[in-house]
């Protein structure tokens, strides 16, 4: 691979996709594009904000990205069936999306 196709195959954006599956039970797949290599935080909430999980917290680098959530909380609870938020920040921005969990 010459550097015209590693520059070709870095996203020229910051993206925060749908997960898949949506709805989804027991897991799903997250997926983000990262323009250039920053610190990045993907977390997922409860309807009513509470944090349910850090999926992600580090330097990542540019690129695209997915990161599998199992549908459990940060103490390894299964969490129960409805509506959550995944918030991913990076590099001064940050995107957020919804996703259902039918148990």
């Amino acid at each position: 691979m010459n550097d015209e196709d590693a520059a070709a195959e870095v996203p020229q954006v910051f993206t925060l996709f749908q997960n898949a599956p949506n709805p989804f039970n027991p897991s799903t797949v997250i997926g983000f594009d990262l323009a250039s290599d920053m610190p990045v935080r993907l977390a997922v909430y409860s309807a009513a904000g509470q944090k349910v999980r850090e999926l992600v917290s580090g330097h990542m680098n540019a690129g695209q990205h997915s990161v599998a959530w199992d549908g459990r909380d940060d103490t390894g609870q299964p969490v129960s069936s409805g509506v959550y938020l995944y918030c991913l920040e990076a590099g001064g921005r940050s995107e957020t999306r919804k996703m259902l969990l039918l148990r």
